[in-house]
């Protein structure tokens, strides 16, 4: 895991502050709790990508704060449709490039509309996959929303 991954490779060669952070992941046990503990983060900010598909806009991509579920209703409202649904974990790396556990909302296989919950601008920095298991990239939010053309919205349950 020492070798750069393309999204971190892709958040410095756009001068975007980055840290980055590995930890031991467990198979049995993915969630960005588990992450938040083993890199010595609040949960609130550390994000977890969802990617959900809507009924007419397709495949949209969701950052939002790892101790909180995807609010569905609110997440096709802000994409514009009128219901959306996650993806079967199946389907995330022929649509992402990436596995469960290591999905970053950076340097997809395709650019999909993003939107982050707008609690992400409470912090100076957020911690958001680097692209695989057991590695976080610690960056500044709004740079980070900038950068994937996110929309910052209320997003969460």
């Amino acid at each position: 895991m020492s070798q750069k991954t393309n999204a971190v490779r892709l958040i410095q060669q756009a001068k975007i502050p980055c840290r980055e952070a590995f930890y031991q992941f467990d198979e049995q046990d993915l969630s960005g709790i588990h992450a938040a503990e083993a890199i010595g983060f609040p949960p609130e900010q550390v994000y977890k990508t969802l990617v959900a598909r809507g009924s007419r806009t397709g495949i949209n991509v969701f950052c939002i704060p790892v101790c909180f579920e995807l609010d569905l209703k609110k997440a096709a409202k802000a994409a514009g449709d009128k219901d959306m649904m996650l993806i079967p974990v199946k389907e995330l790396l022929n649509l992402t490039g990436y596995i469960r556990g290591g999905c970053s909302p950076v340097a997809m296989k395709k650019k999909y509309p993003a939107y982050m919950d707008e609690t992400c601008q409470l912090f100076d920095e957020i911690a958001v996959s680097a692209g695989e298991r057991g590695h976080q990239m610690i960056l500044p939010p709004l740079a980070l929303a900038e950068f994937i053309e996110a929309t910052l919205v209320d997003i969460i349950v």
